[in-house]
């Protein structure tokens, strides 16, 4: 079990999280073969909102479970109804008083706010604090069923990041995506660059789909609030498919806190295992580009 191995106790529900699972679905939430729902009643916590009836301040959100797709990972057809995704990283308000670093936790959202995802990290205690963002990790990302539907897998690796060396596995930083747990669909993994921060995003045998160009330098702060874009492209360099923004979040959050916003965008056709992959680039380029401590990063 992923937990016994980096040995983590569980930690508590987040805002932003599906609620625990209790006798099969989550509170609030009523399956089809369930047809006693009051008409006009608004399921809690839930997208789907009757007509004339608004979503309370603060409520999340979610966005219609879509129906089961022949030949799409369960839980991932979410993604074959969208071009565009939002990826919110939560304030950890512990780790900003006290310097301490704590597992990240994520929401991923569509256009229109509602949110698709919830993801959360799991980690070992003494790689969080002394490794940053080359910590090895387990990203869980569960539906609005409290169903894990991706798994996200870095290992540590003492002398990953380096752009110039990537071309060694042992160098190279990578990640592999699981859908559904246990399944691998894809890979993420650096490509060697002098200057370039460079990603190739790969299928289950590993041949090359995308690629993900960053800038040759960037910043960001209060004097540079231009989003922060890595291109997604054709293997070959030629053709931009999209994008991958790291957006300005704002004096506060930017100044004293880790927690980053992330837009994504891509085809809308484009195959529903890469849109996965995508998502887990997200987090590779966090972790490696933007989570380091606020008075050395390179943003």
């Amino acid at each position: 079990m992923a937990s016994e191995k980096y040995g983590v106790p569980p930690t508590g529900p987040a805002p932003g999280a599906p609620p625990p699972m209790a006798a099969g679905a989550p509170q609030g939430y009523v399956s089809p073969q369930q047809p006693q729902v009051q008409m006009g009643a608004m399921q809690p916590g839930y997208a789907g909102q009757q007509p004339g009836v608004s979503a309370q301040p603060g409520q999340i959100q979610w966005m219609p479970h879509p129906q089961a797709m022949p030949g799409c990972p369960p839980g991932l057809e979410y993604l074959t109804q969208i071009d565009q995704l939002l990826v919110h990283q939560q304030v950890e308000l512990f780790e900003m008083l006290t310097d301490y670093e704590t597992e990240n936790r994520y929401q991923v959202k569509n256009s229109v706010g509602q949110q698709i995802y919830f993801a959360h990290e799991e980690s070992g205690c003494c790689e969080r604090q002394c490794c940053a963002g080359k910590r090895g990790f387990l990203m869980h990302v569960t539906d609005n069923m409290n169903q894990e539907v991706l798994r996200l897998n870095r290992e540590f690796k003492f002398c990953g990041g380096c752009c110039w060396c990537a071309n060694a596995d042992c160098a190279a930083a990578d990640i592999a995506v699981e859908a559904p747990v246990g399944n691998v669909i894809g890979y993420v993994r650096q490509s060697q660059s002098w200057w370039y921060p460079n990603f190739t995003i790969m299928n289950v045998a590993k041949e090359t789909v995308l690629k993900l160009r960053g800038p040759f330098w960037f910043c960001q702060n209060v004097c540079c609030t231009d989003d922060i874009d890595f291109k997604i492209m054709d293997p070959e360099l030629t053709t931009e498919l999209g994008k991958v923004s790291k957006q300005w979040g704002g004096i506060f959050k930017e100044a004293y806190t880790k927690a980053d916003n992330f837009a994504i965008t891509f085809p809308m056709d484009l195959n529903v295992d890469m849109k996965a992959c995508l998502l887990g680039a997200v987090f590779l380029v966090d972790f490696m580009y933007f989570e380091q401590p606020k008075n050395n990063n390179r943003h």
